[in-house]
């Protein structure tokens, strides 16, 4: 707790350490990612195609808490490189669905060199990540219930 008038230090508040370690975890992916083609966004948009292919954009922005706008290029971006295709729903054709490539499939596999980073650059233990990461899940839900 602080008095107040009293300056509250960066490194003590959450929302700096939590912003401070994104952007930490993505100096540690980009090399890695870069040499697959991908940058950390479009890795996250697979990464919900991993979880359920054939997705519309506003179904992958609502996974990724993002705005369908900023999905769009990114998708874009993935169809060009050959990771995923776009089709327009039939029934409603606003509705445009992503789907997995036999590429975009093939690159989860050359991803998992990002969780064997992430355990030897931070010295925990899996266990202890996966702690970490229900309790920033929990926080998050709270948050935004």
């Amino acid at each position: 707790m602080t008095t107040e008038g009293e300056t509250i230090v960066l490194r003590d508040q959450l929302c700096f350490s939590v912003y401070s370690t994104s952007i930490a975890i993505n100096r540690l992916y980009k090399p890695l990612l870069d040499p697959l083609g991908l940058t950390y966004p479009q890795y996250l948009v697979l990464g919900a195609l991993w979880e359920e292919n054939e997705r519309s954009i506003g179904a992958i922005a609502e996974r990724l808490a993002l705005e369908p706008s900023t999905i769009t290029p990114l998708v874009k971006r993935l169809e060009q490189a050959g990771f995923v295709a776009r089709r327009r729903n039939a029934s409603d054709e606003r509705q445009v669905h992503v789907h997995l490539t036999k590429k975009g499939n093939d690159v989860r596999l050359q991803t998992h060199c990002l969780k064997e980073a992430m355990l030897k650059k931070s010295g925990m233990s899996a266990e202890q990540l996966i702690r970490l990461n229900e309790e920033v899940q929990r926080l998050l839900d709270a948050l935004t219930r």
